[in-house]
């Protein structure tokens, strides 16, 4: 390192943003995480006697992936190299692994390499690290906001362990914020701030576990708060409301909460909880996903999980579809709350859902059985001769427009798909068809 690298990396610790000055430089410093870096668990002991193995940190953004991987540069013996796959390319890779070559083939120092977002590597990416990653040239750390059983090769998984950070909580969120103003060496505590425990509260609830929002917040207020006649800079609850403006939207379309977020709003409304379903729906609306996308699952919802026990729940679904093309927003969320509160208010039955997995699973081990000859076309030429529609009983010559028939191929004969339930109008349908079959039996 030069004098002007020195200098440069210099003014950068003193005018970095305060979530890049506070971050912990020992484990001891780290707030949070405690379920797997606690003194007892895997991860601490890893880093503490420097045998890491290759790792993957999986979490939200403000939990502390970047900060892990900076504790263990400041602890481990090995060489640290560190790059971003959003900037990186396989060129950056290559240097990086012949460079661990060396320094392990000459003086048998390991290098770990930390990839941040390495979600954003492609499959050709990945696989080019894949065996240096397996004979030990590298020693991969890699962090992602994504799942990484979705978005990262399955080899690489197979050669790591998968470590999930959680957000943290308020408390923990506390603790960084009073940390902040009062540490004179790398927080602001040279402008003799004091942050009162209500603005506390507030920036802790509203950061939504994200460490580097709530600090932001902070550095906001005390550098554009006017001094008190005390002489002191106050963090009142005001000023943080200022500073934060709003809760955080912890949702990305194209990542783990756009499906944890519609599999909740789902799972609400087949579990008859139109107050979770509309909250779920509400946050989804709030974070820009797409209508169309929400109520084509709701559709699928009907019928899977409400069915036949309220047929207008379909009807409710599809009407709730035309009126988001023909409305847009924001006016058709109230129609979207509409139809979710229906939906998640009927009475629920998957009978139909199961119908067609259990007809589906019979395809699939009977084949395509022979269609029993009464039921086949008669219209076309010679259908006669083949016997193709003699015999059939058309239905509305009977009474209640029944008559029992072999209508399934006759090696299915007896096998039942559908089982009506007694919820809703499953009931009317259960009672009827139970009617039919009894008059049938008695022979009236």
């Amino acid at each position: 390192m030069d004098l002007f690298d020195y200098m440069r990396e210099n003014n950068m610790d003193k005018e970095s943003p305060l979530a890049a000055r506070m971050r912990p430089r020992t484990l001891d410093e780290v707030v949070g995480q405690q379920h797997i870096i606690a003194k007892d668990k895997l991860l601490y002991r890893a880093i503490q006697a420097d045998k890491l193995s290759s790792i993957i940190l999986y979490g939200p953004p403000g939990t502390g992936k970047t900060t892990l991987a900076k504790v263990i540069a400041g602890t481990t013996k090995a060489e640290f190299t560190q790059i971003n796959a959003t900037i990186a390319g396989k060129k950056d890779m290559e240097e990086v692994v012949n460079k661990a070559k060396d320094n392990l083939g000459m003086y048998g120092k390991k290098t770990i390499l930390f990839i941040d977002e390495i979600h954003r590597f492609n499959k050709g990416q990945q696989d080019y690290l894949l065996p240096f990653v397996e004979d030990g040239t590298v020693i991969l750390i890699g962090a992602t906001t994504e799942n990484p059983y979705f978005e990262v090769n399955g080899a690489l998984i197979s050669r790591s362990v998968v470590f999930e950070l959680k957000p943290l909580t308020a408390d923990d969120i506390k603790v960084l914020l009073n940390r902040a103003v009062t540490d004179k060496e790398r927080g602001m505590g040279g402008y003799n701030a004091v942050l009162e425990d209500d603005a506390a509260d507030f920036l802790a609830d509203l950061s939504d576990g994200d460490a580097r929002h709530a600090l932001n917040a902070i550095e906001l207020g005390v550098m554009t708060t006017e001094r008190s006649s005390d002489g002191l800079i106050h963090i009142t609850k005001e000023v943080a409301e200022e500073c934060i403006q709003r809760k955080v939207a912890r949702y990305d379309k194209d990542g783990d909460n756009h499906y944890d977020t519609i599999s909740a709003f789902i799972k609400s409304m087949r579990g008859s909880d139109p107050d979770a379903a509309v909250y779920y729906l509400a946050r989804m609306l709030d974070a820009g996903e797409d209508p169309k996308f929400i109520v084509r699952r709701m559709m699928v919802c009907a019928s899977e999980d409400v069915g036949n026990a309220d047929p207008q729940a379909l009807q409710v679904a599809v009407a709730a579809s035309l009126a988001v093309e023909r409305l847009g927003m924001p006016e058709a969320r109230i129609t979207l709350a509409q139809a979710a509160s229906y939906i998640a208010t009927a009475p629920k039955s998957n009978a139909a859902y199961l119908a067609i997995e259990n007809a589906q699973h019979a395809i699939r081990e009977t084949g395509n059985l022979p269609i029993p000859p009464h039921l086949q076309d008669a219209h076309y030429k010679s259908a006669a001769k083949l016997g193709h529609g003699l015999g059939y009983k058309y239905a509305h010559d009977y009474p209640d427009h029944y008559v029992e028939q072999q209508y399934l191929p006759y090696e299915l004969n007896g096998k039942e798909f559908y089982n009506p339930t007694g919820n809703g109008y499953e009931l009317k349908i259960k009672d009827h068809m139970k009617k039919l079959k009894n008059r049938n039996k008695k022979g009236d």
